[in-house]
This record gives C-alpha cells, structure tokens and sequence, in this order.
C-alpha cells in the first residue's frame, strides 16, 4: 500500500510541476542570477514559481559569458572570480565545473539555456542505486523535454 501510495504521489507532484512549467514558472531551484518572486494569489495563497533577475548576480553571469568568448578558461574565469572575492552559487567557491558544467545535462553558467531565454524541464530523473542507496542521473529522451 505504501509503494502505490508514494508512486502516486510522485506522479501528482510531477503532473504539478510540469503545469508550473508549461505556465512559465520555475519548476525547481533558480539558476544563478535569479531570485524567487514571492506573489499571492486571491486567496492570499502563496504562488511559487515566479523569479526575477538579481541584477548584482546577472553582471556576474555577464562577466563570465564576456570572459569566455575573450578567450578565457572556465578555470581561469573562477580564478578570477575567486580572487576578486565573489560568492559563487550557495556562498561557496567558484569552480571551473560552475562555470563551464556538463553540456548533454545543461548544467554550469555556460551550458545553463535559462540564459538564453529557453527554459528546459524533465531533462533528467534521478534513480536510486540499489547497492550504495544514492540518487544516480540519468537522461530522459529530448522527446520528453518540456
């Protein structure tokens, strides 16, 4: 009873998520270089999913995207952001994996298409191993991409 009652639940949450998608909201955490918007609704229900940019976070973003095409490493751009003191993403250091990411999973600054105005959902699901009991990646088809 337990494992139908949890299938069923994952299925409601994803239904969920997919209509916050398809209405162009944030499914998931924000990307670097947005914030959420806190909005409500008549009810004075809460509304999740909207974002906006962080305009001190977006010249971040804006400085990587010029540096890269100037010729710069992903490595180097973290050094550099680094150096200067910048807080990455969650407080933490600034990594050449940051920056430039995985593009078949569109993950980094570079590879992230939120920064192009194209927003992807259902790219990946996460599955667990039997063995060592963590979350593993793995790739749904481009077909299921919303």
């Amino acid at each position: 009873m337990n494992a139908l009652y949890l299938k069923d639940l994952a299925a409601k949450v994803q239904r969920g998520l997919r209509g916050r998608i398809e209405a162009g909201r944030s499914g998931g955490g924000n990307s670097y270089g947005y914030k959420p918007i806190v909005e409500h609704d008549s009810r004075g229900e809460r509304v999740r999913g909207g974002r906006k940019i962080d305009p001190a976070e977006a010249a971040v973003v804006q400085r990587i995207f010029r540096s890269f095409v100037a010729g710069s490493s992903p490595r180097s751009i973290a050094g550099e952001l680094n150096r200067a003191g910048i807080p990455g993403p969650s407080s933490k250091d600034w990594g050449a994996s940051t920056i430039h990411g995985n593009w078949r999973r569109g993950t980094g600054i570079l590879n992230n298409e939120l920064y192009i105005g194209r927003l992807i959902w259902n790219r990946q699901r996460f599955v667990k191993d039997p063995e060592t009991g963590k979350r593993i990646a793995k790739p749904n088809p481009p077909n299921a991409w919303i």
